[in-house]
């Protein structure tokens, strides 16, 4: 694996959570039993890694592992896993490009961090960890010197498709990348006519994302075994809301 240097630990001001990547097996163990409660057990998600409570595939061997840890009760309570452009070559690709046609996206010349799998703890959902989550992935962009962010985030459908859709047409109105930033899904949705306001919908998680400056690069992709619509985001280092990430960090309390 590429040994890349972690950003500086992210202390939350008013709880005990530390942001870091982390290269312990034990920590890594918890973030994937993370991810398989949030994805699993909580939005439907079929996953077959070959273990019980884990969520796994042949990216995690490969990527770097940010979390947020709460060291009061020595539990991660936070995750989200980066793909650099070297480590992506030694994966086989962005795991975007599974989803979604990247050659408008992707650019030879520039330098590209993917963050897939993100996912805060039911107990921590209150704003706090999702702050210091961005605030290790805007440490980390600055001292790699990358220029883009991209990944997939994703819009359950536990409801059904009538609430994504709504989302998505909000976000079509209000926050997709201009024409020739667009990438093709590899499996659409299916379209339906809803009359929902999908504004008041957008998850914690896609609205902290948007917060932050990032644009939906188009339709989403319809990934079955997640039970999710995937939407595929990108942000510039450039075009990060500084402001909104301090404000967000200094500000939100813990779960």
């Amino acid at each position: 694996m590429q040994q890349a240097t972690a950003p500086q630990s992210a202390v939350s001001s008013d709880s005990p959570l530390v942001a870091r990547v982390t290269q312990d097996p034990v920590e890594i163990r918890q973030a994937l039993a993370l991810r398989y409660r949030v994805f699993a057990e909580g939005m439907g998600a079929h996953i077959d890694s070959g273990e019980a409570g884990i969520d796994r595939d042949h990216f995690d061997d490969i990527c770097l592992h940010l979390i947020v840890k709460d060291v009061n009760n020595d539990r991660v309570v936070g995750y989200s896993r980066i793909l650099t452009n070297e480590l992506a070559i030694q994966a086989g690709g962005f795991y975007s490009a599974t989803e979604f046609d990247l050659g408008n996206i992707v650019k030879p010349g520039h330098s590209y961090m993917e963050i897939g799998r993100t996912c805060v703890d039911p107990d921590f959902r209150s704003g706090a960890v999702i702050g210091l989550l961005w605030s290790g992935i805007a440490q980390f962009m600055s001292a790699h010197n990358i220029d883009f962010l991209m990944g997939c985030a994703s819009i359950s459908l536990n409801e059904g498709y009538a609430r994504a859709i709504a989302i998505i047409n909000y976000l079509r109105e209000k926050h997709f990348s201009p024409a020739d930033m667009r990438a093709e899904p590899r499996l659409h949705m299916p379209r339906i006519d809803v009359d929902m306001d999908g504004a008041s919908l957008v998850p914690p998680l896609l609205k902290a994302y948007l917060r932050i400056g990032v644009k939906v690069c188009g339709e989403p992709c319809l990934d079955k075994d997640f039970n999710v619509a995937d939407a595929l985001i990108l942000l510039s280092r450039d075009n990060i809301n500084q402001r909104y990430l301090r404000h967000f960090t200094k500000t939100e309390g813990q779960g």
